[in-house]
């Protein structure tokens, strides 16, 4: 059964419920960022999802580099925080509301991937106490003003590494089509003790430091595309990346993909709520990252996705 709409759950608690003051803050952000010109098309980021105070200015730095004109489909990959689940769900709700418009779902694409049988609905109280997608929701209908599109949130759950390579296979094919956008929600590091993580390298002074370079440990695994990598990082440092399971998933829909361009993720900005010092003190990192796809020549190519998977 379908519901009708999904509404702004977290306006006016995690971001404003005002639309003007919403579009005038992500706009101040955006601004800000000072944008290198673009090489290539950019196909899907990486952002944070915390209140919008907190991470806004950090995702600004995906979304700043977001061309709209291409844009018909955005999947947003978010992670699901009160709610177990062991797969991916997909909304029942027909519309998404913001502050700012509403967001009209893609009915065929969700049932589609209901078709393959992975895939299950959530129920409506589920879809609006998440907030992972929902805070990248007022930089979607920001950027996308004007323009027509339609949304396909995907609720991801505590997956297997089996499921995440078994969802970003099913995922892959959409790769193909330019009109395709992914938005894969997560945070990084959760440090202190109310997060259960207090991991230190003390060879890097302050604490802040240390988390600093655990973070960018695994954003520079992740840009390697290599799957296995930020597997392997993740266990051995246990790193409370939030959307880890997203960011799997999207890791393996890129490596099975099959098309003629060469992924390329790199990350553009990295931020932390405050600055621990002490062990009574704690913090979350927002990162923000791009995923181009870039044209190279038959041998470029080649070589290319051969050191992918190595």
């Amino acid at each position: 059964m379908t519901s009708s709409s999904r509404e702004a759950y977290h306006a006016g608690s995690w971001y404003t419920s005002n639309g003007k003051a919403l579009a005038d803050q992500l706009e101040k952000w955006l601004s800000e960022v000072k944008e290198s010109q673009k090489k290539a098309h950019v196909r899907g980021i990486i952002g944070p999802h915390a209140g919008l105070s907190y991470s806004g200015p950090t995702a600004a730095h995906a979304y700043k580099r977001v061309d709209p004109k291409l844009i018909k489909r955005i999947f947003v990959l978010g992670p699901s925080h009160h709610y177990y689940t062991s797969r991916c769900e997909l909304t029942a709700c027909k519309t998404y509301e913001t502050p700012m418009g509403t967001i009209e779902i893609d009915l065929d694409t969700n049932a589609a991937l209901m078709k393959t049988g992975k895939f299950k609905k959530m129920s409506l109280s589920v879809d609006e106490e998440e907030h992972s997608i929902e805070l990248h929701l007022p930089y979607i209908a920001h950027i996308m003003k004007g323009y027509k599109f339609k949304l396909v949130p995907i609720l991801v759950g505590n997956l297997s590494t089996s499921a995440e390579k078994a969802y970003g296979k099913l995922l892959s094919p959409f790769l193909d089509d330019p009109c395709n956008f992914f938005v894969i929600s997560s945070d990084f590091c959760h440090w202190g003790s109310r997060f259960r993580y207090t991991w230190v390298d003390k060879s890097y002074g302050s604490i802040w430091k240390s988390i600093k370079a655990l973070d960018n440990l695994g954003m520079s695994i992740i840009e390697t595309l290599n799957t296995q990598d930020f597997t392997d990082y993740l266990k051995q440092y246990e790193n409370t990346i939030c959307g880890r399971h997203p960011i799997g998933v999207f890791l393996n829909a890129l490596e099975n993909y099959t098309g003629k361009q060469i992924p390329e993720m790199k990350f553009v900005h990295y931020s932390q709520s405050s600055k621990c010092y002490r062990s009574s003190d704690s913090s979350v990192s927002y990162a923000a990252g791009i995923c181009r796809f870039c044209t190279k020549t038959s041998s470029e190519t080649s070589e290319a996705k051969s050191s992918k998977t190595k």
